[in-house]
């Protein structure tokens, strides 16, 4: 796709002038005609230069709860599809996702559905709510799938905050640990190991192991700082491959205590996801290969694929989750339960405000529990490299 500035007027006579974006400038004046404009300056742009970039997600998650909510609400009150792309475009504060809805916008008016119109756009709207858009548009309940769509997403960041909260403290205790040792071995103890050179006195072992570390670190700190860069770098590489990225993951959920936490925390999304689909009559198969691929442990993705595998040869969908320690009896259980009786969407929710539950009491412990040790951990770290400093020189002023 070419991007495209012109200059042009209404047919009142305004002046009018943007950008959009065609296959050639041929389609590029075409389209402007269609929406009632009088080119008379089209000239093709540098991609490179005047592409919008957006810098992770390009809408913000509250922007698009209110965007689900106002267009659900728009649909209930009988507002036709094109309406009420059109008001949710005007009113929307999102750059990204007022373009992508003015698109939107003329696709419907073509004809075409309003789940393909929007999957036009994967950066903007996930694979999820568009399959629950189709299935809204097969069952006509449109309105109360983008309504459950707007809760499902909030559940998701509320989720997702909860996991930054609890891993984000002792992350960045961490890295300051790290700098702080750092900084005080590279330049605050050579000061020191000057002085106690001056003295010609014996030093103790600690002492002076201490200081032959920071010598080491005070010639070395900067190979130090590019080894770090390059293992963050080989670690990213390596988990973008499937086979070293499925280990990650598997040391993630394996890690004590964190461990714990990221499981619950991925499999409260994957119950969510899973009973949003069933509820919304997406059959089976689809709902479990589309929470697959939301899903983001590959532990929990290869399951899922197994349990895809199980249906269609006619088994069930708990059966490969029974033989794998990353699924707890309770959802095992409950799962087979809801196969049985036909409510495996409402097990499923069960399931999940459950671990919501446990994860956000979980979050709290893990607060109270981590904050004082990482104090602790980074006390004794410089307390350390303190008395390695104070030893010698106690034994200094008896010597006066």
């Amino acid at each position: 796709m070419a991007i495209y500035r012109y200059q042009a007027r209404t047919i009142e006579g305004k002046l009018s002038s943007g950008r959009l974006e065609s296959e050639n400038e041929k389609e590029a004046l075409l389209e402007l005609k269609q929406l009632g404009l009088v080119v008379f300056d089209i000239k093709r742009l540098n991609p490179v230069l005047h592409k919008d970039i957006y810098i992770g997600n390009p809408i913000k998650n509250k922007d698009f709860v209110i965007f689900l909510r106002q267009f659900s609400t728009l649909i209930d009150a009988g507002i036709s599809l094109v309406d009420a792309t059109e008001i949710l475009a005007e009113q929307s504060n999102s750059k990204a996702l007022t373009e992508a809805l003015e698109e939107v916008k003329e696709h419907i008016e073509e004809g075409e559905p309003l789940s393909d119109a929007l999957s036009r756009y994967p950066k903007l709207f996930p694979e999820l709510l568009v399959s629950m858009i189709s299935a809204g548009e097969v069952s006509g309940r449109l309105d109360e799938i983008l309504d459950r769509m707007a809760t499902y997403y909030e559940k998701q960041y509320q989720l997702k905050q909860k996991v930054i909260t609890a891993l984000t403290y002792p992350a960045v205790i961490g890295v300051l640990a790290v700098f702080i040792t750092i900084f005080l071995m590279a330049f605050l103890v050579p000061v020191f190991s000057d002085m106690f050179i001056s003295f010609d006195q014996e030093l103790p072992a600690y002492t002076q192991l201490v200081l032959n570390l920071s010598e080491s670190i005070g010639s070395t700190w900067w190979i130090l700082l590019f080894f770090i860069l390059i293992a963050v770098i080989v670690v990213r590489t390596l988990n973008k491959q499937e086979k070293f990225a499925y280990i990650f993951d598997t040391v993630k959920l394996k890690v004590p205590i964190f461990g714990l936490f990221i499981q619950k925390a991925a499999l409260a999304r994957m119950t969510q996801t899973l009973s949003s689909l069933l509820n919304s009559s997406v059959p089976i198969l689809e709902a479990v290969m589309i929470t697959e691929r939301v899903v983001e442990n590959r532990v929990i993705k290869k399951v899922l694929r197994d349990s895809h595998k199980s249906l269609e040869e006619g088994e069930s969908l708990a059966a490969p989750m029974k033989d794998h320690w990353v699924f707890p009896k309770l959802i095992t259980q409950m799962i087979a339960v809801g196969e049985a009786t036909g409510s495996m969407d409402e097990m499923l929710m069960k399931v999940a405000q459950f671990y919501e539950e446990e994860l956000e009491e979980a979050a709290d412990k893990l607060k109270a529990l981590i904050e004082p040790v990482m104090i602790i951990f980074l006390a004794v770290v410089v307390g350390a490299i303190v008395l390695a400093i104070v030893i010698p020189m106690f034994s200094l002023f008896e010597g006066i």
